[in-house]
């Protein structure tokens, strides 16, 4: 008779959504296990506990077999003890798990103080049970207060499953609770409140006490009585002077004592300056910090991007969020190749994630394609054609890239209007050449590309003595579509037209009335990407220094740019680092000989973006900076930012760009209110428009959906303190105005944060509002 347990698979969930922390059941005959504990990190960290009810995890079936009997251990060092209480050996903030314990208070209380708050905390991927199967998992217990779930999911060595829900109270009798913002602001004053909790059945009278380093507390000692299984909120007045991190102490006698940390940030006018290079030997850099900083706001950021293999991941996980048939189109394309790249960079492609993201991007190119001009044909037809094994985006490549293919006009050239230069005419044939050599997986494509091809050459040959810009001439070697004196011709113009930075990198500038093929004026970045992309074989070509301003221009969150940037940004980066990067590598940034911060990419953040962020105080003036790897790595590629706030100034210069915010008249906690945004900018720009709000704003995102609906907003994003709007290009004297809703979650005299309109593909074109108070009643 086989015997059903409840270990294996473990999942302990601080009392919320059980089913996303792990797939498949668990039955045991002295098998191994699949153990969890945990939870799915990817899925949860896109949630938060408002997000879950309690009853939640007890919707699911229970599991054919008895309950859990695994010991669980707490932190307090027992095997089955259901009180939390790990700040004594682990301290961490409940925003960044293993990060380092916050500083001692003054005076450290008799209690151990709580300080470790994860949702999810244990991940087990192998547990064997013995003969008998049986297996023990034990666990420290969070500080968390709150009902606990566990699940417990194997399998047989035969592939029978099974498994089992549990759960566990961790508690007190007597404990507090202070609610916090995820940040304030220098210059906050804010009333927190401080939640007492008595789950006994007598009344209790305790000393309740709340101090905090790195702001100053108004009101913190007094004396609180709770009644029988009730709760009290009492209230304390937090003033944050200056920037910094604050780590805040409620006791409630000698019961509980817990433990927050939180950060102040700084006000001010953003200064910022950014270098960027290849690892391939220490970079020496020279940067000048203002004069007039706000204390405790100078801070240095290096990003190390690990050649292809990061952009690659980076861009995997972000290119779907970006909206726009171009964007659609890199994001299929980017999914179809995902798998054969990521192989030959040494990393592995996460197959249902990849799936997933073929299969809405799919969705939104197949749409596209329904009836679309020569240009989105163009887009789209190497996408689709990047996906051979599925049928239905074969089908739909092999009719956009005939599509383009019949547009060639009989002089070899592809597009063109009225009013079109010759310069836009050129660059559109490009692109068209290169969707239609896209197309060669069948016979009739291949066919359909040399009859193309031979015309197209004969095209550019024609044209070739009027191409007077590099970006034209880099536009047409990408493309495949010249070889021989041709080519040679445009690669010595290119390689001309290639100008140098004091820093040693290269890129590839945009001269009077270039456009692309869509009309829009390319940025450099995008330039400077077709311009290794149209040199890769060049042994003359500086491709070093070009990769140096092409990494150095990426940007996790919009990679180079709009989706016709990223399709060439990220062709370049993979075509200029190839090969995988060492197993170790150590980064060093140093400011005048001294280390400011460092850290090490090992196997597996060899697949992220590196970020190293600290404190850069003493930075006015000119200093020597050093950005070193250890080994050196030429596909290692870094940015560096030195930023600072500076007291706003009276006036600032709109080059173009105008933006004004009104805030609420009357603003209450918990009350809807609503913020006003009016924008005017040159025509046909896509903007972002970044509204700074106070500590403890939430924005009604049905709001912003409605905006969205409405076609007034393309997308947005919500952050702590800011939400960002993208807006679509506007016609000629046509200003954007909107509306949208916040809730106020918090009481006090508030910085709402500066606010910014930026063009997308002009970035460093940005107009700045200075931030406003508010008062929350």
């Amino acid at each position: 008779m086989k015997r059903y347990v409840a270990v294996g698979g473990v999942c302990l969930v601080a009392g919320f959504a059980l089913n996303t922390c792990v797939r498949g059941l668990a039955r045991y005959e002295s098998a191994p296990a699949y153990a969890l504990a945990g939870g799915d990190d990817r899925m949860l960290a896109r949630k938060s506990l408002q997000t879950f009810g309690q009853n939640d995890a007890d919707e699911m079936e229970e599991a054919e077999a008895p309950p859990m009997a695994a010991p669980v251990q707490s932190a307090m060092g027992g095997v089955g003890s259901a009180r939390g209480g790990g700040g004594k050996k682990v301290a961490m903030r409940e925003d960044a798990p293993g990060a380092p314990p916050p500083p001692p208070m003054a005076e450290a209380p008799a209690t151990p103080g709580r300080a470790w708050f994860p949702e999810t905390f244990l991940f087990e991927p192998l547990v064997v049970t013995d003969a008998s199967g049986l297996a023990s998992v034990p666990v420290k217990v969070p500080d968390r207060l709150t009902n606990w779930r566990v699940l417990a999911l194997a399998h047989s060595r035969s592939g029978a499953q099974a498994g089992a829900v549990s759960s566990f109270a961790g508690t007190l009798p007597t404990y507090v609770d202070p609610v916090l913002p995820p940040f304030l602001r220098a210059g906050d004053v804010v009333r927190v409140p401080v939640q007492v909790v008595n789950t006994t059945g007598s009344p209790v009278t305790r000393p309740l006490k709340v101090e905090a380093q790195g702001a100053s507390v108004e009101g913190g000692s007094r004396t609180v009585m709770v009644p029988a299984a009730g709760s009290v909120v009492e209230y304390v007045t937090v003033r944050a002077a200056q920037p910094g991190p604050v780590t805040l102490r409620a006791s409630l006698g000698g019961t509980d004592s817990v433990v927050r940390t939180f950060d102040v940030w700084p006000t001010g006018r953003p200064v910022v300056e950014t270098h960027g290079g290849t690892l391939a030997a220490p970079r020496t850099l020279e940067l000048v910090g203002p004069e007039n900083a706000v204390a405790g706001s100078e801070r240095v950021r290096l990003l190390v991007f690990p050649g292809a293999l990061g952009v690659l991941r980076s861009e995997l996980s972000a290119a779907f969020g970006r909206g726009g048939v171009a964007e659609d189109a890199y994001a299929l394309q980017l999914a179809g190749r995902a798998p054969e790249l990521l192989t030959s960079l040494g990393g592995t492609a996460d197959a249902e994630s990849l799936k997933r993201m073929s299969a809405l991007a799919g969705q939104r190119v197949l749409r596209a394609g329904r009836a679309p001009d020569v240009a989105s044909a163009a887009l789209l037809a190497e996408a689709a054609l990047a996906h051979p094994d599925n049928p239905v985006l074969a089908r739909l490549g092999e009719r956009l890239s005939g599509q383009v293919a019949s547009a060639q006009r009989p002089d070899g050239t592809c597009q063109g209007a009225d009013g079109w230069t010759l310069q836009r005419l050129l660059v559109a044939t490009a692109d068209c050449a290169r969707a239609v050599r896209a197309g060669t997986g069948s016979d009739a494509g291949r066919r359909r590309a040399s009859a193309f091809g031979a015309r197209v050459a004969g095209a550019f040959e024609r044209y070739v003595a009027r191409v007077q810009d590099g970006y034209t001439a880099a536009a047409v070697l990408a493309s495949g579509g010249v070889s021989g004196t041709v080519r040679d011709t445009l690669r010595k113009q290119v390689r001309e037209a290639v100008q140098k930075r004091p820093d040693g990198s290269a890129f590839l500038p945009v001269g009077p009335g270039v456009v692309r093929a869509d009309g829009v004026v390319p940025s450099e970045t995008e330039a400077t990407a077709l311009a290794v992309l149209a040199l890769v074989d060049d042994k003359e070509a500086p491709l070093a220094d070009l990769g140096t301003s092409l990494l150095a221009d990426y940007r996790p969150e919009r990679g180079w740019g709009d989706g016709r940037a990223n399709l060439v940004g990220l062709r370049a980066a993979l075509a200029l680092f190839k090969e995988p990067l060492p197993s170790q590598v150590s980064v060093v940034l140093e400011r005048d000989g001294k280390v400011v911060t460092e850290g090490t990419f090992d196997a597996k953040a060899l697949r992220e973006v590196l970020a190293l962020e600290g404190a850069a105080t003493g930075s006015a003036g000119k200093h020597t900076w050093v950005v070193r790897a250890e080994p050196a790595v030429p596909g290692l590629g870094f940015s560096l930012t030195l930023g600072a706030y500076v007291p706003w100034r009276a006036s600032e210069t709109g080059k173009g760009l105008e933006l004004a915010v009104k805030g609420p008249a009357e603003v209450k906690v918990g009350m809807p209110a609503e913020v006003t945004v009016q924008a005017a900018s040159p025509a046909g720009m896509s903007l972002t428009l970044r509204q700074g709000l106070p500590a403890g704003v939430q924005v009604d995102r049905a709001s912003l959906d409605a905006l969205v609906n409405e076609g007034k907003v393309t997308s947005y994003e919500v952050e702590d303190g800011a939400v960002s709007l993208t807006l679509p290009p506007r016609g000629a004297a046509e200003p954007f105005s909107a509306r949208f809703r916040v809730v106020p979650t918090l009481a006090g005299t508030l910085q709402a944060g500066a606010s910014s309109l930026t063009p997308v593909e002009r970035p460093e074109l940005v107009f700045h509002v200075p931030p406003a108070t508010w008062a929350v009643r």
